[in-house]
């Protein structure tokens, strides 16, 4: 009865957590899902390990692919752009998507695709330890917070998590490309907004950090 309930309580426990380190080893090799037959190249992630915020896309795109780094390619300099608008350098965050190969025609990951991909996310999520994971756009937003809400009524609040984590949520940087207007209550503008706000609850962190 002994080795009956011992081979029971083994397939039944819990998979172990991937390492941040074999998380990467096994994405870089991934079969498991249908995203793989068509890439080139793995887009695992890439920034400060260290960091307290970790930004979520949805997939790499066509440069991703090719270059194997996330957010190079036009939404990538936008994010760019937007993070030193306020004063945050691109080396100092982390940056990653929901999954780790590009979807055909970059259409937005499916959720079954995302689910294979999760413990490689989670993995780095528990490597960082972010106090906030900023989610750019409805995929991560919505899978994150387990929501149909939509981004417009996501973006520029802050849900708690778990682990003490936040979950911040932003316009996609590539919905600014397609609105390009500046005008108040425009797409850039919201951003604008949401991105300073970010930046003073980073600021904050920092002084708290310090002061402990």
């Amino acid at each position: 009865m002994s080795e009956v309930r011992s081979l029971f309580d083994q397939a039944t426990r819990a998979p172990k957590a991937l390492t941040f380190e074999e998380a990467e080893h096994q994405a870089n090799v991934c079969t498991k899902c249908r995203l793989h037959a068509s890439r080139t190249q793995v887009v695992f992630g890439e920034g400060n390990l260290q960091s307290s915020v970790i930004f979520i896309g949805e997939g790499p795109g066509e440069v991703e692919d090719a270059t194997g780094r996330p957010f190079v390619g036009p939404a990538g300099q936008k994010l760019t752009e937007i993070l030193e608008s306020a004063g945050i350098a691109r080396e100092s965050v982390y940056i990653g998507n929901m999954v780790k190969c590009r979807p055909p025609g970059n259409r937005a990951p499916q959720k079954d695709e995302i689910e294979t991909c999760w413990p490689y996310l989670e993995a780095q999520i528990r490597r960082i330890k972010p106090k906030i994971v900023v989610a750019l756009g409805n995929v991560p937003a919505q899978y994150l917070l387990k929501t149909t809400e939509g981004i417009t009524t996501l973006r520029g609040r802050f849900f708690p998590w778990r682990d003490g984590i936040e979950i911040y949520c932003m316009f996609h940087p590539s919905y600014l490309l397609r609105n390009p207007s500046r005008e108040p209550g425009s797409p850039k503008y919201l951003t604008w907004q949401d991105i300073k706000r970010l930046k003073e609850r980073l600021d904050g962190l920092q002084r708290s950090a310090k002061s402990e």
